[in-house]
């Protein structure tokens, strides 16, 4: 079994679903799949919290409350996450990667919102310019996954590029993200740049006795999907529209796919950061 550096209420569950002894074959494979499952949902706790409280708010909070449903949505978000330190569903780690998150999407957001890339159609007091505070907490679940993830997985890796050349990558895909405005947008180069230094890594994660890999630009186009699919739940819910939907709701365009994996980039590189990326070294690894 994999210790945590931290123990939170997870682990304990965690110890005794590893400990779990399947009959051989199918039924151990299929125990390993349902187990990842589980441990990618624990993941997503504090975003798939908060796509909950998206839809639910949209479609359960009265229009003539006192309290308007963006400042709803921000004492909520905030209420969870000091819930999940109390309870020891989080790590102290966990949540100064998340305070990073809000701050930098915070930032992000008063840009593009004034640059009229979305907007937040409805009115509240807890808000800095054009942007509602919760919504930092969007960018902040986007982080907390990705750390949660790496310490549940136990991520390791092999063929990881020099750090200091995978974090000037990151500033100028954040640059790029304001830039394009006035100057060409270089995306594509920013795309070549990472596929370039990431060609060859393999993230390498244990759902419970062996080693799996793939590879981590998969990986993140994966991540980079569901979060895809959650702004669709999201602008569905009209938390924030983007120009094409004031008339009504479409589906968001799936070239933001390539910005979301731009993010992602941005994400990882921050949480490595702090998680400092290991080295697998152990030669016997399994293919999955």
């Amino acid at each position: 079994m994999v210790r945590e550096a931290a123990h939170t209420r997870f682990l304990a569950v965690r110890n005794r679903l590893e400990a779990f002894e399947p009959r051989p074959g199918w039924r151990a494979w299929l125990f390993e799949f349902v187990l990842f499952g589980f441990k990618q949902g624990w993941a997503c706790l504090f975003g798939g919290l908060m796509l909950a409280l998206l839809l639910g708010t949209h479609l359960l909070y009265p229009s003539g409350a006192a309290l308007a449903r963006y400042d709803f949505l921000t004492l909520a978000a905030l209420a969870i996450q000091i819930g999940m330190l109390a309870l020891r569903l989080e790590t102290m780690e966990e949540a100064r990667v998340i305070v990073a998150f809000h701050l930098v999407g915070t930032v992000m957001e008063l840009f593009k919102t004034a640059a009229g890339s979305w907007i937040y159609p409805e009115p509240s007091l807890l808000r800095i310019g054009g942007v509602p505070l919760f919504s930092g907490f969007m960018y902040a679940a986007v982080g907390s996954y990705i750390a949660r993830v790496w310490r549940i997985f136990d991520f390791r890796y092999s063929g990881y590029p020099d750090p200091r050349l995978a974090a000037l990558l990151a500033v100028a895909v954040y640059v790029n993200f304001f830039a394009h405005h006035w100057l060409p947008d270089v995306r594509l180069a920013l795309f070549g740049a990472m596929g370039l230094l990431f060609w060859r890594t393999k993230v390498w994660f244990r759902v419970w006795r062996a080693d799996r890999w793939m590879p981590l630009l998969l990986g993140w186009l994966l991540v980079a999907l569901f979060i895809w699919l959650a702004e669709n739940a999201g602008t569905f819910s009209k938390a924030w529209l983007y120009p094409s939907q004031k008339h009504g709701w479409s589906i968001v365009s799936p070239a933001k796919l390539g910005a979301w994996y731009l993010l992602m980039y941005i994400s990882f590189v921050l949480v490595a950061a702090v998680h400092r990326p290991a080295e697998r070294l152990a030669p016997s690894a399994t293919n999955p």
